[in-house]
């Protein structure tokens, strides 16, 4: 059976997934195939979809949050069917059968048939012409009624039928003001018309007709702060507006002042009066501009909030294009290298992030190993990153000696990196031909290095972070490296990480954990690792970015 996923997010986004191929991981971490990286009730590995030979089946990977099909909690595999429903964190997922298409849903039946007095039919041009068409028996057609007063041609019917006309076209926003104004205007047959637009605390006018207008503060603040609807028939016999001079030296007549309101929030004010001493303006006139003002206010703010989700479409289409890029620059895969064994991973608490790892391959089977942290997050740690990362690969291609390599890394640090960023880094050479490990220590944190006897020691800090100090230099150690040894480099998003109590896993945690795994392969122990920080913060998602790079100088040769 062919299923798809309608993934539907908090943010109301829908996606489609149709499930192939075996298995579908869905979770935080970056490596699942439907990855939410900013859904905190996730846990990194949530739910795993499988398929037997008819069927896909569900199963909950041991999250924090659980996974609920049909509102019930599962505790085993389950398997699915078209229409089930899935709560996974903040995800509403449904079961759809991909070859059942919408199409298929409604069948049209029956032939002609005649009209009876039972079915009543109408048209929008009859509703609003100035007389009314009544439907006759059957077959006799239709009957005009000229005489008799239809209740919707009416101006009121008239100009919010135009409103909702003209506003549901698609219109940029700034477009939209000037239409509103002549939308009041007209319907209310004023001279002159301002609307104007709340931006913070402040009013600001985004359409005019007319110039010079003075308006009333106290009429400004009802508006506003009380969402009601003003109305000033005759100013003459207003005595506070009459004293107030700006105003009446602008010899206005009659003035209305009503809130853009949606729902319960005002976004700013249409304002209109006029001269003429022939009409001045009526309760109805209040009641329709107020109608018509939440009408516009609904379609500025839909219009204003389409903008922001398309810019944040765009935003998060280019987020997940510079993390493609980003993920293309790190390891595609572990080193070839017949005496040591090693592996990466790296996992950003957002989109991008600001860690870096790499492997260089030299001569004699001697193994470059690297792994940078720039402090902060997101899109401008990305970038300082991927500006490392190039200069890291110039520079190792042919090292020399480290002391001298890190600190020109360090030079082109400062000239380039803004005064409130630093650069962590730590890099090695593996030589087991000589059985050592050559290192540099830019302060990072101490890697630890686990001895085959079950013994842990840290790697101390050998000079100060990249592009603060780089008049200072650094130096380079050189360290004993049996068969055997494992050396384990992390930034720290590892150890950092919290437990719900507040206590941090720490390096001590870490160590002897890894005395415990020694014997596992690196993989798997980056595999373990995760999984013991995810348990220890109990599916709390990251709050850094998490990268380990581990090696081990194998017992044996493996053969090529």
């Amino acid at each position: 059976m062919s299923l798809e996923l309608l993934i539907l997010t908090p943010d109301h986004q829908t996606r489609r997934f149709e499930l192939e191929g075996d298995p579908v991981l869905l979770g935080r971490a970056h490596s699942n195939d439907l990855s939410y990286p900013d859904d905190a009730s996730l846990s990194r590995k949530h739910v795993r979809f499988t398929c037997d030979a008819e069927d896909w089946w569900v199963e909950d990977l041991g999250s924090k949050n659980g996974t609920l099909v049909n509102g019930i909690r599962i505790a085993a595999k389950q398997v699915l069917a078209p229409g089930d429903r899935l709560s996974v964190g903040h995800l509403q997922i449904t079961l759809i059968d991909s070859e059942d298409g919408l199409e298929n849903n409604v069948v049209f039946v029956g032939g002609e048939r005649e009209i009876t007095d039972a079915t009543v039919m109408t048209s929008l041009e009859g509703l609003l012409s100035a007389e009314t068409t009544v439907a006759g028996r059957a077959a006799r057609g239709s009957v005009s009624v000229p005489d008799r007063q239809n209740a919707f041609a009416t101006p009121v019917v008239r100009a919010l039928v135009r409103a909702g006309r003209e506003l549901s076209g698609n219109r940029p926003l700034e477009e939209l003001f000037p239409l509103i104004l002549d939308l009041s205007i007209s319907a209310v047959s004023a001279e002159r018309g301002v609307v104007m637009i709340l931006e913070g605390d402040k009013l600001t006018s985004r359409a005019v007709h007319g110039e010079g207008f003075r308006i009333s503060t106290t009429i400004r603040d009802r508006v506003l702060k009380e969402k009601t609807s003003v109305l000033v028939r005759d100013l003459a016999q207003d005595e506070a507006l009459r004293q107030q001079v700006s105003i009446s030296e602008q010899q206005i007549h009659t003035m209305m002042a009503v809130p853009l309101q949606t729902e319960e929030q005002v976004i700013g004010l249409i304002y209109v009066d006029s001269r003429s001493f022939i009409r001045e303006f009526t309760p109805d006139d209040l009641n329709l501009l107020t109608v018509l003002a939440n009408v516009a206010a609904t379609r500025l703010e839909h219009t204003r909030l389409g903008l922001i989700e398309r810019r944040e479409q765009q935003r998060t289409r280019d987020l997940n294009q510079a993390a493609e890029i980003q993920r293309a620059i790190l390891p595609s895969g572990p080193p070839n290298n017949a005496y040591i064994e090693a592996a990466g991973h790296n996992e950003s608490c957002r989109t991008v992030g600001g860690d870096y790892y790499d492997f260089f391959e030299y001569e004699g089977e001697r193994l470059g190993v690297v792994l940078g942290d720039v402090a902060g997050k997101g899109m401008s740690a990305a970038m300082l990153m991927s500006n490392l990362q190039a200069r890291v690969q110039i520079l190792a291609e042919n090292p020399g000696e480290l002391a001298p390599m890190i600190g020109r890394l360090d030079q082109a640090v400062a000239r380039n990196c803004p005064d409130n960023r630093f650069i962590t880094l730590f890099f090695a050479i593996l030589d087991p031909e000589k059985k050592e490990m050559i290192y540099c220590n830019a302060g990072h944190n101490p890697p630890l290095v686990v001895r085959k006897d079950g013994s842990f020691e840290r790697l101390e800090v050998l000079g100060s972070v990249l592009g603060m100090l780089p008049e200072f230099g650094y130096e380079e150690r050189r360290y004993r490296f049996d068969p055997g040894d494992l050396l384990v480099i992390f930034s720290d998003g590892v150890t950092e990480a919290e437990s719900p109590a507040g206590v941090e896993y720490g390096d001590e945690r870490l160590g002897q954990w890894l005395v415990t795994h020694r014997t596992s392969s690196a993989a798997d122990l980056i595999e373990g690792i995760l999984g013991e920080i995810d348990k220890f913060t109990e599916g709390a998602p990251a709050a850094d970015d998490v990268t380990l790079l581990v090696a081990r100088y194998l017992d044996a040769p493996r053969s090529a």
